[in-house]
């Protein structure tokens, strides 16, 4: 019986997640993996070692990525508001709404290179579609 490599099927949240290339999910997005290292958070090879995709489509092609940053953010702000509602920490009645923005921010600081990343990786899959079995991208 001849060995082969098994090849992981990814989803298209779990390849966004995880920072992988949309034509074949396998290839890594970035070229390190820690996304609190500031100084090389946004740096990306040209091309998937997997499958060849070029990752920059045209020049300036990740100033979108502005747009869905700011609707995860939006949304972070949403899902931790309702969580801290709920939970009874925030209230309109007192200045706890103070506390809240206070904590907000600071998360929203905190999670700023996760987001970023989050972002290119949603931003690129938006306009590379899938494709395991295709060949080589021609150059």
């Amino acid at each position: 019986m001849c060995a082969q490599k098994q090849i992981k099927k990814r989803s298209l949240l779990s390849s966004i997640l995880n920072y992988r290339c949309p034509r074949c999910r396998q290839g890594r997005l970035f070229t390190y993996k820690n996304p609190y290292n500031l100084a090389h958070n946004t740096d990306m090879p040209e091309h998937c070692e997997v499958c060849g995709q070029q990752y920059e489509l045209q020049t300036g092609f990740y100033f979108g990525t502005g747009y869905v940053s700011y609707g995860l953010s939006v949304g972070f702000m949403g899902v931790f508001y309702t969580v801290c509602y709920l939970l009874g920490w925030v209230s309109l009645a007192d200045n706890s709404i103070f506390y809240w923005l206070g904590a907000n921010a600071t998360l929203l600081i905190i999670l700023q290179p996760v987001i970023q990343r989050i972002s290119r990786a949603m931003w690129i899959a938006f306009f590379v579609r899938y494709d395991p079995e295709g060949g080589p991208v021609r150059l």
